[in-house]
């Protein structure tokens, strides 16, 4: 039977509703989970109670855990008929469940049961995780002294036996708003190691939809007006799902595998995993062996064990089939030395004889075979191995070292940095400090004539923020200033609080410090307020743990400090964001579908390197979604490699994008300590433009903007698909906040949201790079696009004409409207007033006219719908045709690095678009300050003249009926050209005398 346990604290209740003639009501609260059920004490006469009961439940199986749902009761204890009324529920899923390092209390709002049920107020809850073989399960019985003070013993038990032949009456288990959790490894992260054992799932894809998956056919857009070469490609793979017959998988006969998205790949594996009781080959009796694997005319080798007859290697060897020209495999072990490495023995295997493997069969068993000198006669020495033929989906594939990687130049990087990892982010936290104020500032000078300018400096790790200085008077200076940090888990830095006194320009004194550890400070959900602490100021200068506790303190100060998690820690740009997701597991709604992606293959990669006096490239993908990072394995000196390996995510939100960015490794040169790898390309797919249960095959192009112009640096073959769990429960999502609750409850500004972005980039980018092998902080910072907030002249153009793109359509009606005013066509204009005379007479029919337009417009445009992802538009981008100085602009570092001269051009073109955009800007606040002067008596006359127009407007108004005004106002509007004149109207004409304040500006 399983240890792991579900506990569960009831803290407390607040704005109950109330039930009974008096205005109150006499609560307690009943739990459900896995058919066990609990309750807590009756709390008489109290709307807002306090119970602190905490209950353990049991977890038969852990495995089952994310579909199980924790349902609280809260009703109120009657005296009548009707034993107890109800006062509302609270649902959990199984997938929000946290360990109990992680949990906090939680106050969730009482949801009806049905549709005429009245509820008010909140529950708090307290639920972990815990496998803590002292704690035993609570009893499910309820005390007897939990019934109400006023009620008899006869009469409570009777009261109860009311309540179980209630509960007997009503449904074991309500319908759950929680979707049915995906069983991938991702779900495991919800859970600490110790609590669950892990359990290996193979995702499904097809239980996802229950129609058979589609590759759908698309083309390059006609709209797009970009060269062809620049433009999406149609593919057509023979995907390990089967062959592709007329838009459709057709599944093949055998099984198809997890690999469904890639085209299946056969390896010849070979697994070296130990010798015993090999010979010397020296006096002096020892050896240095390593194993080399010999297939023609590639090899590969282990590394090598000093002074060991009984070496262990257990390293596996990945020879692509198809290149695979012998039909003998040769297994040879060497020793190791520094002129020529001698032979100890050789194992032979005959290429046809090797069994096929192909999961989910158990891994092949290795062998001890007899080692063979060079006669092919038996000697001294035993070697195990396996040799099997498989695919890359076989478990060993990832931590293979594969026939392009023993080929490096370097073969010391060639197993940190070849390989194809799995990376998952820390995650990210928000820290609120709020500095309130400051007690006994005395400057450590001790001059008491000069009156201190104190201000706070608050460092975390190498982020530093102050308060704005202020002059202490009173020697209790008050700030009440926030500051926001961003960490991530797990805490390793200190908070570090300074009060400083600034004594000169440029210098501060430091009058006291205080460190904070960050695994102390509370942690809130919401916008509840946070006890706020005095801290003691430790003086300056003292370093010894010792004196510290001895020495007097300098002062007080008062912080409120929290850890926000009901932020969503923004580590990319908003327009690309993979995440919305709080920091806080327990505010993580379930997930609403799978995201699969196959990364086929290459082709026509421009070269980035030169090696043996050709141009080659070290190639190697990164895929971001959500926290988790993938990163496939180098393909070496290859302009069009093939990789073929799939990916799954689990997705929280249609609204989000997956970037895949490929790159050329550096590390694999020698000396190539501190070289960064090389942009070759990226591509973003947005998943709510992708239709749930197809797959998009397509050729990506990569477009790449340089110094010298937009370049193509080859294309990039994905299959994509997106699965979704449920219809409905994905059509809600479009009504939820795009952002967690706590970005609008208490907003950030602008300038805190970028300098926290920047922070959070580069602490995923210091933890990816500790990681083995490391995920350099250059490809951190593209696929998070670091720079996007930096100046453009080209991306300010691309930007404006969106803008006119936008306004187009209206643009083209005032067009259209202004041709049927002058008569251009007398047949539209006559039905344009038939028209508007239907609308004027029936004004019911014109806000259903507009739907039913905009409806028949969006049915028409079904047919022409795009049918492939969105890519990136040289046009749309304006990289064409741009101008080599603004490119020059683009990629100029910040601060710039050129000559003064080159600068001093740009800012006087800077200033010339800066004109341009400040006359729009003024003469658009000159058009509101004349609306304002109409009332202002500004111009006495023009004002009398507006109120003399206003009454006679009233008057005609009210004994006119509006139908009438309206019908009016359109004929002289649409009125023949030969009753109108060409110089502007009258009320133009006043209008455009108004005064603006532009005669106030100096």
């Amino acid at each position: 039977m399983s240890k792991l346990k579900l506990g569960v604290e009831v803290v407390s209740a607040h704005e109950l509703i109330p039930k009974d003639k008096q205005g109150s009501s006499s609560p307690f609260v009943e739990l459900h989970f896995d058919g066990q059920k609990f309750r807590t004490s009756i709390k008489e006469k109290d709307l807002n109670p306090v119970w602190n009961e905490l209950f353990y439940f049991n977890i038969a199986d852990p495995s089952s855990l994310p579909e199980l749902t924790l349902e609280a009761y809260v009703y109120s204890m009657n005296k009548g008929m009707y034993p107890r009324s109800f006062l509302g529920k609270v649902q959990i899923a199984g997938t929000s469940f946290v360990p109990f390092s992680d949990t906090l209390v939680m106050h969730y709002p009482l949801e009806k049961r049905g549709m005429f049920s009245r509820v008010k107020g909140e529950l708090g809850l307290k639920v972990f995780l815990t496998d803590d073989p002292s704690i035993k399960p609570s009893n499910p019985l309820p005390a007897i002294d939990r019934r109400p003070n006023n009620l008899l013993p006869s009469q409570f038990h009777q009261g109860l036996d009311q309540v179980s032949e209630a509960n007997k009456s009503l449904p074991m288990k309500e319908p759950k708003r929680s979707f049915r959790s995906i069983p991938n490894e991702i779900q495991q992260q919800h859970y600490s190691a110790p609590l669950i054992k892990p359990v290996t799932h193979v995702a499904d894809p097809m239980k996802y939809e229950s129609q058979p998956s589609k590759v759908v056919r698309m083309f390059s857009s006609s709209f797009s007006q970009q060269p062809m070469d620049y433009a999406l490609k149609e593919t057509s793979p023979l995907l390990g799902g089967g062959q592709i017959v007329a838009g459709r998988v057709i599944p093949a006969q055998k099984p198809a595998s997890t690999y469904d998205l890639v085209e299946q790949m056969q390896y010849l594996f070979v697994r070296a995993v130990k010798a015993r009781d090999l010979p010397t080959m020296d006096i002096t009796g020892s050896l240095d062996p390593y194993v080399e694997v010999r297939v023609g005319n590639y090899k590969g080798k282990t590394r090598h064990f000093e002074k060991n007859q009984n070496p262990t290697w257990n390293e596996v060897f990945a020879f692509p089939r198809e290149r695979v020209q012998s039909s003998v495999i040769e297994v040879i072990v060497k020793d190791k030395d520094l002129i020529k490495d001698d032979f100890v023995g050789i194992v032979h295997f005959d290429l046809n004889d090797v069994p096929t493997r192909v999961p989910p069969d158990s891994p092949l068993a290795p062998e001890w075979y007899r080692l063979e000198d060079k006669n092919g006669d038996k000697t001294k020495g035993e070697l195990m191995v396996a040799i099997w033929i498989g695919t890359q989906a076989d478990e060993s594939f990832a931590d293979a070292w594969h026939l392009d990687a023993a080929a490096a130049l370097d073969a010391s990087a060639i197993s940190s940095h070849t390989r194809s990892k799995v990376y998952h982010a820390p995650r990210l936290w928000y820290v609120r400090v709020n500095v309130i104020e400051a007690q006994d500032i005395f400057t450590a000078s001790g001059h008491s004539t000069r009156i201190p300018d104190v201000h706070v400096k608050v460092q975390l790790g190498n982020q530093i923020l102050k308060t704005r200085p202020v002059q202490a008077r009173t020697f209790n200076p008050l700030w009440n200033e926030d500051l926001m940090f961003a960490t991530a888990e797990p805490f390793e830095d200190q908070l570090l609080i300074f009060v400083q006194d600034r004594v000169g320009a440029n210098k501060d004194e430091v009058i006291g410090h205080v460190a904070i550890p960050l695994g102390s400070i509370e942690k809130r959900l919401d916008d509840h307020m946070i006890n706020a602490r005095w801290f003691s100021l430790e003086k300056p200068g003292v370093i010894d743990v010792d004196q510290l506790k001895k020495n007097k303190f300098s002062g007080k100060i008062h912080l409120r400090v929290c850890l926000e998690g009901g932020y969503h820690v923004l580590d990319e740009s908003t327009h690309y964001s993979s995440d919305l997701r709080p920091t806080a597991k327990q505010l993580w709604k379930p997930s609403i579908g799978l995201l699969e992606l196959g990364i086929l293959n290459a082709e026509g990669l421009h070269p980035m390197k030169t090696r043996e006096e050709k141009g080659t490239c070290d190639s190697y993908c990164v895929a971001k979604y959500g926290r988790k990072w993938v990163r496939t394995r180098t393909i070496i000196d290859n302009l069009s490699p093939k990789f073929n390996e799939q990916y799954t995510w689990e997705v929280y939100d249609p609204a989000t994008v997956l970037t895949v960015g490929v790159f050329d490794n550096w590390q694999l040169e020698k000396g190539a300590n501190g070289n960064k790898d090389s942009k070759i390309g990226k591509v973003r797919i947005r998943l709510s433009t992708l239709e749930a249960g197809r797959v998009y095959t397509h050729s990506y192009p990569l477009l790449v903007l340089h110094s010298s112009g937009v370049k193509k640096m080859g294309e990039l073959h994905l299959a994509v698909r997106f699965s979704s769990t449920s219809f409905i429960n994905m059509m809600s999502i479009y009504s939820r906040p795009l952002l967690p609750k706590m970005h609008y409850v208490q907003p950030l500004n602008m300038m805190q949201q970028d300098m926290l972005r920047h922070q959070a980039v580069q602490i995923i980018a210091a933890r990816l790079s500790r990681m083995e092998p490391p995920l350099g902080k250059e490809v951190v910072e593209c696929m998070s696009d670091v720079d996007s907030h930096m100046w453009s002249m080209r991306r300010s153009k691309a930007n404006f004409f969106r803008l006119v793109s936008v306004f187009s359509g209206l643009f083209a009606a005032g067009k259209w409207f202004g041709s049927v005013c002058v008569w251009k066509k007398p047949v539209i204009t006559v039905l344009v007033h038939i028209l508007f005379t239907t609308l004027v007479c029936f004004p019911e029919l014109i806000l259903p006219t507009v739907f039913l337009y905009m409806f028949m417009t969006g049915l028409w445009n079904y047919r022409s719908r795009p049918r492939y992802p969105p890519h990136m538009n040289i046009k749309l981008s304006h990289a064409e045709a741009v101008h080599p100085d603004e490119l020059d602009e683009e990629f100029d570092t910040f601060p710039t690095s050129r000559s003064s001269e080159i600068v001093r051009m740009r800012y006087d073109r800077l200033r010339s678009v800066a004109g341009r955009i400040q006359t729009v800007v003024g003469d658009l606040a000159t058009q509101g300050e004349r609306l304002q002067a109409l009332l202002s008596w500004r111009d006495p006359r023009a004002t009398a003249i507006f109120l003399v127009f206003s009454v006679m407007a009233a008057i005609v108004l009210y004994t006119t009926p509006l139908q009438v005004s309206v019908a009016l106002v359109g004929f002289y509007t649409m009125r023949h050209p030969r009753f109108r004149n060409r110089m502007p109207s009258a009320p133009l004409n006043f209008f455009r005398r108004l005064p603006a304040k532009t005669d106030s500006l100096i």
